[in-house]
């Protein structure tokens, strides 16, 4: 899973919000509002990785059960596969 580069994550004030450029407007023209822990995990999606690293370094970082982890991860994802912000 990495993300798609035609979308941003961008600061404002103190939430954190992707938004498409480019081709990518034609397809989602809103933003999706992330916490802390979604910018987190959009971080990671920088490089390639997998579900299964992507709940690693949620564990890591947070103080997170696996099955919660996961839960979260392939939510966010769907979210995120659902307006094509990852590949």
């Amino acid at each position: 899973m990495i993300r798609n580069n035609q979308f941003i994550k961008r600061k404002i004030g103190a939430q954190y919000v992707i938004v498409a450029l480019g081709e990518a407007t034609r397809r989602f023209t809103g933003m999706i509002t992330v916490n802390e822990t979604g910018s987190f995990i959009w971080d990671l999606l920088e490089h390639s990785c997998t579900i299964e690293e992507l709940v690693r370094a949620l564990t890591d970082r947070y103080e997170i059960d696996a099955d919660t982890a996961m839960r979260d991860v392939i939510s966010f994802l769907e979210q995120l596969k659902s307006v094509g912000a990852v590949n």
